[in-house]
């Protein structure tokens, strides 16, 4: 079965995320390919993500199929204009990916390109609206194409953004353009998460709950502090702390597990995506210990 075809069966599914090296060396990105690709269901491979110049993610996908690993390929606004965006896109699909991420992407000033000019052509809901068009038939300017794609689209939401109100809302467009399924942004408040999924099961998409891999107290502060629409209860920050430096990254991978599998036993979403930045090794330690495994 095709990821596609599991998420819309009613299977509970497992992503992980892959970055592109910032490089030519592909080494580590194929070992963990390797390492993750019995143990997941797809891998989402990243668009210079947090603005970071990197190989792109249409390489990296075919990376991914050349080992057997389902893609999902994600696409931000920031780099291309609407040409450059379908003229990709086209090109994907002639490759072998089915699988895409829409979003509008981070803004250069959070990269190591600082002085790049963002282009933002369209923003998120407008790359899915063009994904649609071109699932269709014809391109952002209702030229007919010579072959269609059809790509199971999908977005991102963020389910602790305050105020949620305008969230809710762009969900609400997003899915009115043309997604299908949902990963969410990270999530640490389950209640918070079940709340937004009484919304959310008003309309006929699946929903990924994104995980971030905590290594520490000291990176659950960053992202209070830094990452808008990310909140990490201070109950976890406390459990961080009291594990000490030597074990909290073992407490961080226990509670991603923790939440795996209460997602997975009170059927909260359709799935999960595990954010192990820098750690994709850890992946299947954490599946094994959510009882996935």
């Amino acid at each position: 079965m095709t990821f596609r075809e599991k998420l819309e069966s009613g299977k509970f599914v497992v992503t992980a995320e892959v970055g592109p090296p910032k490089g030519t060396d592909i080494t580590e990105m194929v070992h963990h390919l390797e390492l993750l690709k019995s143990k997941v269901d797809a891998i989402n491979i990243t668009d210079n993500q947090s603005a970071v110049m990197r190989m792109n993610s249409l390489s990296g996908c075919v990376i991914c199929l050349q080992h057997g690993v389902e893609p999902i390929l994600q696409v931000t606004c920031r780099d291309r204009n609407r040409i450059g965006l379908q003229s990709d896109i086209l090109g994907a699909y002639v490759l072998g990916v089915r699988n895409i991420l829409c979003m509008t992407g981070d803004y250069v000033s959070a990269g190591d390109h600082k002085d790049a000019k963002p282009v933002y052509d369209i923003e998120s809901v407008g790359l899915i609206r063009t994904v649609a068009g071109l699932n269709n038939g014809k391109d952002l300017s209702g030229n007919d194409l010579k072959g269609k794609t059809d790509f199971y689209i999908g977005a991102v939401v963020t389910p602790e953004a305050n105020p949620l109100e305008p969230q809710l809302m762009k969900f609400e467009k997003k899915i009115r353009s043309g997604a299908k399924f949902f990963q969410t942004q990270a999530v640490y408040n389950m209640e918070r998460l079940k709340e937004f999924m009484k919304f959310a099961r008003q309309y006929p998409v699946k929903i990924i709950a994104g995980l971030v891999v905590l290594k520490s107290a000291g990176m659950a502060h960053f992202l209070n502090t830094n990452v808008p629409g990310i909140r990490v209860p201070q109950e976890l920050i406390d459990e961080l702390k009291a594990a000490g430096k030597e074990k909290a990254l073992d407490t961080g991978l226990n509670i991603t597990a923790r939440h795996i599998r209460q997602i997975y036993e009170e059927k909260i979403c359709d799935g999960v995506h595990v954010m192990a930045i820098g750690m994709e090794d850890k992946v299947p330690l954490i599946l094994e210990r959510a009882g996935l495994l």
